[in-house]
């Protein structure tokens, strides 16, 4: 059976930077007009049952009953059945039942935040993330009806996944040898010492920059790197950068609309599977994929790799092209 999964997290892209920057608002009800699109394109292309993680805002519930009161709704839908929390734990346990199911594709609808929480549950299944975060760099700004055919394709089963799908980087962080956690854009050492609302905003604080890529078209803390130098996701290593006083000086997008001028310090590159090890300078937080998630003391010793052991990100483009050379679209 051809299947494919969506989490769609009802509380992304509501950050304090919605209100320190100025930021595009995606609001849940966009969310499900957009799953509406993925579901409606997905059965057109042969998808015969969609997995849909259950939230506070009822998203699949909604989408679902909307193209049943258009006559719309062509293929099986199932809400997972689990508990909801309301928290990341959703995206989790969602991403693991649909890994258990054996999914074709995952589409997810959230920022670099939740695709790391999908990134901790997910092991083989392709992963298609659509953007409806605040600095979202790992997920693309995707129209719902192109996902749910991209999923479609995907989940066909008629092609090598491996030539449109690769491991992604991540950043992986180890104290005393065990792994704490992980980034698949960024990790930003500050010293904020307490984790409050999550998103780092206030850029005088951050002394670290550690990302898998970096280009003068991202938005956010990675974007700070890239406007020095260019790293694609599909090179390998990872740069670090001190921040600190420096002649040295960039001009960067931290936020939307918000640019700031930031002295870098030093700059390093790191190769994958290498251990660069790290003591903290003050006691404070680690933010991953812009939020803070590890309260670190100083003068601690912590270990930052960058690995290839990534979601395995669906290449839009090369899906969709591909499909199209084998006759994918073709009526019979």
């Amino acid at each position: 059976m051809k299947t494919i999964g969506i989490i769609a997290n009802p509380a992304s892209g509501k950050d304090i930077r919605r209100l320190v920057a100025h930021a595009t608002v995606i609001d849940n009800y966009e969310k499900v007009n957009i799953v509406e699109r993925i579901i409606a394109a997905a059965q057109e292309f042969g998808v015969e049952k969609i997995y849909i993680m259950p939230d506070t805002y009822e998203i699949g519930y909604k989408a679902v009953n909307n193209l049943c009161y258009l006559n719309q709704l062509k293929t099986d839908v199932e809400i997972l059945k689990m508990p909801v929390t309301a928290s990341f734990k959703d995206t989790f346990v969602a991403t693991q039942k649909m890994e258990e199911l054996k999914v074709g594709c995952i589409v997810s609808l959230g920022g670099d935040g939740t695709n790391r929480v999908i990134a901790k549950a997910i092991d083989e299944t392709p992963l298609l993330p659509i953007s409806t975060g605040t600095n979202n760099v790992y997920p693309l700004m995707l129209e719902g009806t192109i996902a749910g055919i991209v999923a479609a394709v995907v989940a066909s089963g008629k092609f090598d996944r491996e030539i449109f799908c690769k491991k992604d980087k991540r950043i992986e962080i180890y104290r005393e040898g065990q792994l704490v956690d992980i980034a698949l854009i960024d990790a930003v050492v500050s010293k904020e010492k307490f984790i409050g609302t999550r998103a780092i905003w206030n850029i005088s604080t951050i002394t670290d920059i550690f990302v898998t890529r970096a280009h003068p078209k991202n938005i956010g803390f990675s974007s700070i790197v890239g406007y020095k130098y260019t790293l694609s996701e599909e090179e390998e290593g990872g740069i670090w950068v001190e921040i600190g006083e420096s002649p040295e000086r960039v001009l960067a997008p931290v936020a939307p609309g918000v640019v700031e001028e930031v002295r870098i310090k030093e700059f390093k590159k790191i190769d994958n599977d290498v251990d660069y090890v790290y003591e903290v300078k003050d006691t404070g937080t680690i933010a991953l994929d812009g939020e803070r998630e590890i309260i670190v003391k100083k003068g601690e010793t912590l270990i930052f790799r960058i690995s290839r052991k990534g979601p395995c990100r669906v290449n839009v483009t090369k899906t969709l092209e591909i499909a199209q050379q084998k006759g994918f679209f073709e009526k019979r």
